[in-house]
């Protein structure tokens, strides 16, 4: 996180240990609630099209549980979707009936298009899929799918978790119903905070799993009335202080400019890429035709946890991805266990040169 992000959660935490937290929350009203539109000018929506949700996972659910699907329902997902999204799926195979349906890869990776109109020949309630998969720089075509589920009149969820924060993003160019993503991640927000874009033809058709009294007001003994914004997905109580970070993480990369942050993160994505075929033994495993900022590689005989710890030792922080992420994926490509490396724009090029001579003193 950025130091003014830092700065943002803090100072809201200390206001709520001087004045409490309903205090606070009234004090920094009017700072709190322009998180709305900061999120919406983000994704190109509008503002009463945001809901603020605990995290990714809870604002995909919230948009998912809340489609009346039933037993024959097809959805239709990507080999590369995240184990969050596909566990849901398999739970509402079991209580719905619902029938999962994998669209499949085109010859370099990503979502093919033509294989998705075909599938799309026959009656579907549902595309879902992921953006930018966590186990890879693969960015499918969300555009594509886009402009192919408003031809069929099918609805369609967008987990763009992975790709908020490193790449511009427009729900209106998407033509998505629904996306998903959180503070966390690439716009360097606090973690404990994310949020929910929902069209706005479509609030008023759809009632949450879970309500309260935010979500729906008790205006007799015996009747509730839902919002009529996306904040009837949102509960009551939120992490104010969190909103606040997101709220300054939001500025803060708007005013760097989202087509600069993508061009320069990605452009160093692409040169660890080149850098890593150096090594004896490293493979890039990132798919599809475009490439985002995330790289996921192996290296022959190498245990990537190991490494891993190796080179957070040296202050050089990367992570892991294995089957357990996105089991499709791992299974069709016979995946390895990986390292995932995400170069943002505050890196350097300095830096990446120094990771890639830190793997080859390991080795």
């Amino acid at each position: 996180m950025p130091r003014v992000v830092v700065d943002a959660v803090i100072d809201h935490i200390n206001l709520e240990a001087r004045i409490g937290g309903y205090g606070a929350a009234s004090e920094k009203a009017e700072m709190l609630d322009a998180v709305y539109n900061s999120v919406a000018t983000l994704l190109g929506a509008k503002e009463n099209e945001i809901a603020l949700v605990e995290n990714a996972t809870v604002a995909w659910c919230q948009a998912f549980y809340a489609l009346p699907l039933k037993k024959g329902d097809r959805v239709l997902t990507c080999q590369a979707e995240y184990a969050a999204n596909y566990v849901a799926y398999l739970q509402r195979v079991k209580r719905d009936g619902i029938v999962i349906e994998v669209i499949p890869n085109d010859a370099k990776g990503a979502i093919d298009v033509a294989a998705l109109e075909k599938m799309l020949a026959k009656p579907a309630a549902l595309i879902s899929i992921t953006w930018v998969p966590t186990n890879g720089g693969l960015v499918n075509p969300a555009a594509e799918v886009g402009k192919l589920a408003q031809k069929h009149g099918v609805l369609y969820l967008l987990d763009a978790c992975q790709a908020v924060g490193q790449m511009v993003v427009d729900v209106r160019e998407i033509g998505c119903d629904f996306l998903s993503a959180t503070s966390r991640k690439f716009l360097r927000g606090p973690r404990g905070i994310g949020f929910l874009y929902i069209r706005k033809a479509l609030i008023h058709t759809m009632e949450p799993v879970v309500l309260d009294h935010f979500a729906a007001a008790w205006v007799e003994t015996n009747r509730y009335e839902l919002r009529h914004d996306a904040r009837r997905f949102e509960n009551w109580e939120n992490a104010y202080a969190l909103r606040a970070g997101l709220g300054a993480a939001l500025t803060y990369a708007q005013e760097i400019g989202l087509d600069n942050i993508q061009k320069r993160s990605w452009e160093l994505a692409q040169s660890l890429r080149e850098q890593l075929n150096t090594i004896v033994g490293a493979r890039v495993h990132d798919a599809g035709g475009q490439h985002c900022a995330i790289v996921s590689f192996s290296i022959e005989g190498v245990n990537p946890q190991a490494m891993v710890a190796a080179l957070r030792a040296q202050n050089i922080i990367i992570g892991t991805s294995g089957i357990e992420s996105t089991r499709l994926d791992y299974q069709a490509r016979s995946l390895p266990d990986m390292m995932r490396s995400a170069p943002h724009y505050f890196n350097t090029q300095n830096e990446i040169e120094q990771m890639v001579a830190a793997l080859k003193a390991q080795i």
